[in-house]
């Protein structure tokens, strides 16, 4: 078969690695793409955004299946405008990615059907949502209402910092039109667990455990990013915890999403936070997480393809689907400045190394090709080095040894990524 996939991150590049592994398909697309993808796809320069170019080529190639996993073109309705025009793709319909595109839906959704969650007010008025800052515990979290490429949540320590946090995400339009709504919510604290499913409308599988690292610093300090590592699978997500998740938060979300009229097919992100009084859900998205995909897809062991369609038919309950019993991490190389400004056009050096490897994957984000053929950075998050070994601390050991072949000016990482496992 013929499998079109739209995107260009590090994200779709594991998952067009997965796809290449099924025996089923014979021709794989990516559009937009990057350097790493187009070793294992034909890509093809049409953005994610442009909907009609890529229903007419989906048209023209004859591709059997259109698969995206971006929060942008779900949100702004992509499986709606394929399958209009009886195209076959893979993903989240425009009204039930809403639970991604607005926290403010996600917040009072949870709140209706029960399933837990942090204590939060949701305002439209700037000056209203400092008003209730001045009387409010600290810390706490401001988080613009919608997307907001996994940066928009601000932790402020003190009134001063919710004060400026409000102006700058509500007044001064940080991150656009995101900002319009603001959900103020209380901090919690715990471990931090990602919890990817694929939904069928009415049956989920869990994909095993994952976490990532937000914060640009070692020891969780510094801005938010896009997520700087990973490692899968959680040692604290346990199988009494993902027993109770079943039962007060995973099922509960699909069922709450049938109820309200937005059947929720694809891949569900749960955030989770395991505090003291129970698993809590930090937050939702209506795909696969980046970098989590990175740590959780190379683990797979069940064809995605077979997956895929099982979601989009509604026969999910029918999947076996299996993990390897070893381990993954994750470790982000990012160009220096990131996440506020930084340099594009650094040639990288190194990829050769990797080439044939199947213990540790190079997974390009932010990459493409410049006129003389060099694979040059395109990007905050540049590349992904994942490496799979018997054991989290293994993996992560083996992680920070491949990562050093690897270098461009400017290249920045974290060197603590899976710093949780010490208390192991």
């Amino acid at each position: 078969m013929k499998v079109l996939l739209v995107g260009g991150g590090g994200r779709e590049h594991a998952i067009a690695a997965a796809i290449r592994k099924s025996p089923r398909v014979d021709k794989l697309y990516c559009a937009p793409g990057n350097a790493g993808i187009a070793e294992i796809a034909e890509c093809v320069p049409i953005g994610v955004m442009e909907f009609d170019k890529l229903i007419a080529f989906a048209r023209e190639k004859e591709i059997d299946l259109t698969v995206c996993s971006q929060d942008d073109p779900l949100c702004a309705g992509i499986v709606d405008a394929f399958e209009a025009a009886g195209l076959r793709i893979f993903g989240t319909r425009k009204n039930a990615a809403i639970i991604e595109g607005s926290k403010a839906f996600s917040k009072d959704l949870m709140k209706r059907y029960g399933i837990p969650t942090a204590a939060y007010e949701i305002f439209t008025d700037a000056d209203q949502a400092i008003d209730y800052l001045r009387t409010s515990k600290y810390p706490i979290v401001l988080k613009a209402d919608g997307l907001a490429l996994g940066k928009g949540v601000l932790i402020c320590q003190n009134f001063s910092e919710a004060e400026a946090g409000v102006k700058e995400i509500m007044l001064d339009k940080k991150f656009g039109s995101a900002g319009n709504e603001l959900v103020i919510e209380e901090f919690m604290t715990g471990r931090e667990v990602s919890a990817l499913a694929f939904v069928d409308g009415r049956h989920y599988k869990l994909m095993t455990s994952s976490q990532d690292h937000k914060r640009i610093g070692d020891g969780d300090t510094g801005l938010n990013t896009g997520g700087m590592g990973t490692f899968s699978p959680s040692p604290f997500f346990t199988p009494e915890i993902q027993a109770v998740c079943d039962r007060t938060i995973f099922q509960p979300t699909v069922d709450a999403m049938a109820k309200e009229g937005r059947t929720f097919k694809g891949v569900l992100y749960f955030g989770l936070m395991l505090t003291a009084d129970g698993p809590k859900v930090v937050e939702y998205n209506t795909r696969f997480g980046d970098p989590e995909t990175q740590v959780v897809l190379p683990r797979m062991k069940t064809d995605i393809i077979d997956v895929f369609e099982a979601c989009m038919n509604g026969t999910l309950d029918q999947i076996d689907l299996q993990f390897e019993d070893n381990a993954a991490v994750c470790v982000i190389l990012a160009s220096g400045g990131y996440p506020v400004a930084y340099e594009k056009g650094k040639v990288i050096h190194g990829l050769d190394h990797f080439k044939g490897r199947s213990d540790v994957f190079v997974f390009h984000a932010g990459t493409k090709f410049d006129a003389q053929g060099n694979v040059v950075t395109n990007g905050g998050r540049v590349l992904g080095v994942t490496a799979l070994a018997p054991t989290l601390k293994e993996a992560r050991e083996k992680a920070y040894k491949e990562v050093q072949y690897i270098s461009f000016d400017g290249a920045y990482m974290r060197h603590d990524i899976g710093h949780a496992l010490d208390e192991i």
